[in-house]
């Protein structure tokens, strides 16, 4: 199982919101070159960095700043948020992304998203998968997490296998930056239902036996190591375990 650091950033610093609420923000830090380099020392191969002022703004992208991000740490970097175009994808794999999360254009805008899986291949994007329960079906979140869509998540993820849909990550947005643990049915659900999609699992991580069976391919954290709870190290042990039981 691949462990993702997350790194959340708003104006150059490192962040967390609460549910994905702007309103609700924790400033952890102004260096974020050194907290990615303080995971790649303890082990990591992986970053989750989420630009936040892209986000919001496309024309803020912090394009720069990723790319210093992954040129010093030499880590493999996923990175999204508010991805709009082709163009945008192209500019943070010039800047050295490894792979680009694409939410709220997959759900408006399939053709787009197709044309871009055919460009750039399954292994260099990801789909954020992002849900709200709606009467107990899980559906797509849009609009930065603050709606959701009429689409469910199965329909959402079923759309894309044709076109080489490798990566998919799955937020369940309740337990964003909560603490309360993964939402583990979900994923179960998910995993059953696409037993070839590299599953990640984001929210609510909050102690190392949330990442003991959990059944993910990878899971992303962000506020557990923020806080201490877990070092990453310790993370990254359970990750290896969980890698080899699977083979």
């Amino acid at each position: 199982m691949v462990i993702y650091p997350a790194i959340d950033l708003i104006n150059g610093e490192v962040v967390r919101l609460h549910k994905g609420d702007f309103a609700q923000q924790t400033t952890y830090g102004s260096d974020p070159v050194s907290v990615a380099q303080s995971y790649a020392d303890a082990g990591a191969t992986w970053l989750h960095l989420v630009d936040l002022d892209g986000a919001k703004n496309p024309e803020n992208r912090q394009i720069a700043l990723i790319a210093e991000i992954i040129s010093k740490t030499g880590l493999k970097v996923q990175t999204g948020g508010g991805i709009r175009s082709i163009d945008d994808v192209a500019a943070l794999v010039d800047a050295g992304a490894s792979r680009v999360v694409v939410g709220s254009l997959a759900v408006r805008d399939q053709p787009t998203m197709l044309t871009m899986f055919d460009r750039f291949g399954g292994e260099a994007l990801c789909l954020a998968a992002d849900v709200i329960a709606v009467n107990g079906i899980y559906n797509i979140a849009v609009s930065g997490w603050q709606e959701a869509s009429d689409m469910s998540l199965d329909d959402f993820l079923s759309g894309y296998l044709e076109a080489g849909l490798r990566h998919a990550l799955c937020t369940d947005i309740a337990r964003d930056g909560t603490m309360t643990g993964c939402n583990r049915e979900l994923y179960a659900a998910v995993n059953k239902s696409f037993p070839h999609l590299r599953l990640q699992a984001s929210g609510g991580v909050s102690k190392l036996d949330d990442l003991r069976d959990l059944p993910c391919d990878g899971v992303i954290i962000g506020k557990a190591l923020y806080e201490g709870v877990f070092s990453v190290a310790d993370a990254l042990a359970i990750g290896k375990q969980a890698a080899g039981e699977a083979r």
